[in-house]
């Protein structure tokens, strides 16, 4: 792990704020994206990377959930129900990480985001709203303006178990690779549990600042979270996270698919490179 310099603060303070910006465009977090830039770039050994990265998770979460307070994107029930299962993922993977080597984390997490980006390709037309305004969502079930219909669209929550066992995998590689637990929770709910892209990144990120902290607790607990980087990320990230926000609002959900998938299919690659070397 390289020295502490006002230097290596700056860049990662600039390494958050992409980090926030695409975390808050994707609903993923950050921690897809700044885990390996510390790992593969500063050569960080991923438990420091992904104790920094949850740091940065949960000032994410508080951003996007103020930010999108008010518009109804953000499903309190279903965020509610799926974070009790997710927490319980997340304190079992801050434990795990501790015992595995970091070519085997790195493995890992190529596996995973590569895994999420062929779910996002093969799911690009897929909407999931309803446009008739007498149909009942259900309980679980949400409804917000969308600007793409130009009016109120609902949604129905399908496939209620893969969305609570999928919450429990999310929170314990959330912990096992400080990535946030939205890589795999929005794809999930919005590929097979009917939930649209915006409303599964608003819920994801309402729902990784707990899924984070469990997690956090356990790196905290064992002096891996290094403050003054870690407070150079979250600053990062609390700019990034504004104009993610920004930039998602008039972006098309097509090409925020396409985005997501591109940026994890190389974020895989370049884990696999260097668990190989």
């Amino acid at each position: 792990m390289p020295p502490v310099t006002p230097a290596l603060a700056f860049i990662i303070f600039v390494a958050g704020v992409i980090a926030g910006g695409l975390g808050a465009l994707l609903g993923l977090g950050g921690g897809i994206f700044l885990v390996p830039f510390l790992n593969l770039v500063f050569n960080f050994p991923i438990t420091a990377a992904a104790a920094i990265s949850l740091t940065t998770v949960i000032a994410t979460s508080s951003s996007v959930s103020a930010g999108r307070a008010g518009k109804h994107l953000i499903n309190m029930r279903l965020g509610m129900l799926l974070e009790v299962v997710t927490a319980g993922g997340s304190l079992l993977g801050g434990v795990t990480a501790q015992l595995l080597a970091q070519s085997t984390l790195q493995r890992l997490f190529g596996v995973t985001a590569m895994i999420v980006a062929v779910i996002m390709l093969t799911r690009l037309n897929r909407r999931n709203v309803i446009l008739d305004s007498t149909v009942d969502p259900g309980l679980l079930g949400g409804e917000y303006f969308e600007d793409e219909s130009g009016c109120v669209v609902k949604y129905r929550v399908k496939r209620l178990p893969l969305a609570i066992a999928a919450s429990f995998v999310a929170g314990n590689v959330s912990s096992l690779l400080g990535i946030g637990g939205g890589i795999i929770k929005v794809p999930i709910l919005n590929a097979w549990c009917g939930v649209p892209l915006r409303a599964a990144a608003a819920t994801s990120a309402f729902m990784i600042g707990v899924t984070a902290t469990a997690g956090a607790i356990i790196y905290y607990g064992r002096g891996q979270i290094v403050p003054v980087l870690a407070a150079a990320a979250v600053l990062g990230v609390q700019v990034g996270s504004w104009g993610g926000m920004r930039v998602g609002q008039r972006a098309s959900t097509l090409w925020l698919k396409v985005l997501m998938a591109g940026i994890l299919i190389v974020v895989s690659g370049l884990m696999f490179i260097r668990a190989a070397h």
